[in-house]
């Protein structure tokens, strides 16, 4: 990899615009190195490093404003599950605009405000702090939402959960209530258990 190719990811941490490159020499050379399989072309016009993205995060603050990490990117997150989220996972609350830019890519849900504001909890991620579902309102999403995600992606976050030892089922079938799906939880329980 040339070393101003490399130092430019490195500031960027891992994505680069075509606008970010210098010259049109070095772009013919990013050019070489995507044929090659070095980098990848997400679009027209933005690049990334492989071996910097396995570790990128966005200061969520700036781009959606109260947006909280949710679904795949917070079971991501507590390795609940082994599926790498192809955007950022953002919530917001019902009825609320924004606009998101072309880049990152981001996935936005729409939740009423009780769904919105329980379980937020603010953690540093790769250098940014960020708001993100507590581990176990992200597993309370996964069966709220399993068939969505579908049954085997929420067996697999549950079965993990309960492989921590920092879980609290009592707090998680307390959130099971707030969010109506406490019944389903504990069959999910006593299938696991």
């Amino acid at each position: 990899m040339n070393i101003d190719i490399k130092t430019l990811f490195n500031r960027q941490k891992g994505y680069l615009k075509r606008r970010q490159i210098p010259d049109r020499k070095t772009y013919i050379h990013l050019l070489k190195m995507v044929k090659s399989g070095e980098v990848e072309r997400l679009k027209r016009g933005v690049y990334c490093d492989h071996s910097k993205t396995s570790n990128v995060m966005i200061d969520i603050d700036k781009i959606v404003t109260n947006g909280v990490l949710c679904m795949y990117s917070a079971w991501f997150h507590y390795q609940l599950s082994t599926q790498i989220p192809q955007s950022f996972h953002i919530a917001i609350e019902k009825n609320r605009k924004t606009v998101l830019p072309d880049y990152p890519s981001i996935s936005l849900y729409y939740w009423q405000q009780k769904y919105h504001e329980l379980g937020v909890v603010r953690q540093v991620i790769n250098g940014y702090t960020v708001n993100i579902y507590d581990l176990e309102k992200s597993v309370c999403d996964a069966v709220k939402y399993r068939t969505k995600i579908g049954i085997e992606a929420s067996s697999e976050i549950l079965r993990n959960y309960l492989k921590r030892r920092d879980r609290d089922i009592s707090k998680l079938i307390k959130y099971a209530q707030k969010m109506r799906v406490e019944k389903i939880l504990k069959t999910y329980l006593d299938i696991q258990l």
